[in-house]
This record gives C-alpha cells, sequence and structure tokens, in this order.
C-alpha cells in the first residue's frame, strides 16, 4: 500500500517508476501467499523486470525533469472526494458483509507451468503478441512525442555547410 501511495506523491518520474516496481513485487508476495509460485516468478519477471526497464528507459530517453504542481480540479475535488469515500464504504461492505469466500487448500487450483504455457502460446498466442508490439509502438511514440521540434524541422544542407 504504501509502494503505490509514493507511487501517486512522487513528484519525479523515475521515483514513480521505482515505486510501481515495489507495487509489482508486492503483487508477486500476494500471489505466493495464494499458493501461484509459477505466477509470482513470472509477474517479477516479466512486470517488476522486463517492462519496468522499458519504462525506465523510456523515461530516460524523454529526459523527463520534475512535474509541474497544480492545484488541480475544483470539480474533481468536489465530485472525486464523495466518490471516494462512497466506492470505499461499498468495497468495505461487501468484503465485510455479503462475502462468502472460503479458504483453498494449498494446491487445490490449476497452477500447473504447462497448463499456463499451452495457454499463453497456444490458445493466446496473437494477444500475446499483439501485446508486445503495442508496448513496442508505445515506446516509439514517447521517443517521437519527446522529440525537439527544431531537431526535426532542421534542414541537413545547412549542417553540411
Amino acid at each position: 500500500m504504501a509502494g503505490a501511495v509514493n507511487l501517486l506523491m512522487q513528484s519525479h518520474p523515475i521515483n514513480s517508476a521505482l515505486s510501481l516496481v515495489v507495487v509489482m513485487g508486492s503483487l508477486a508476495v500476494e500471489y505466493l501467499l495464494l499458493g501461484a509460485e509459477f505466477v509470482a516468478a513470472v509477474q517479477v519477471i516479466v512486470y517488476a523486470g522486463a517492462i519496468m526497464v522499458l519504462f525506465l528507459i523510456t523515461i530516460m530517453l524523454l529526459n523527463a525533469g520534475k512535474e509541474e504542481r497544480s492545484k488541480g480540479s475544483r470539480v474533481a475535488t468536489l465530485l472525486g472526494v464523495p466518490g471516494v469515500v462512497i466506492g470505499g464504504a461499498l468495497i468495505a461492505w461487501t468484503i465485510l458483509v455479503r462475502s462468502t469466500t472460503r479458504s483453498v487448500p494449498v494446491g487445490a487450483l490449476k497452477g500447473d507451468p504447462g497448463d499456463i504455457a499451452r495457454l499463453l502460446f497456444h490458445d493466446f498466442l496473437l494477444p500475446f503478441e499483439v501485446t508486445s508490439v503495442l508496448i513496442l509502438i508505445a515506446i516509439m511514440g514517447a521517443v517521437v512525442l519527446a522529440s525537439k521540434p527544431e531537431a526535426v524541422a532542421r534542414d541537413p544542407r545547412k549542417d553540411a555547410d
């Protein structure tokens, strides 16, 4: 929880991305507590490792400095604070009063790495590959948006003089 709050409160993008690594790591611990060791390992390797490295590289390519602080929207404050309170109360009521979840013994759920690999690389191969292409396109778009306009519009013939 502290990592998520720190993620939102940081003004420097790299510190915020590192806080996201902490959130992904704590999610992996949650998977371990649920008995899904393979999913926890994949969470650490794929999200906390590979994806976050891509985010950090993109942030460094953008040369992002401190973010500007603003007062915030008055409408967001007027609607957001009561919305969060009402939403939190509904979630708490649902968990405390309406929850019928029982504990599950260790090993009762399917989590065989072979089954997961078959699903990921056979049944869901197209969405898996489309996701990787979308991440690549997002990084390329961030680099293009971060490039300085004068560097793009510069005439190469003037550089030869």
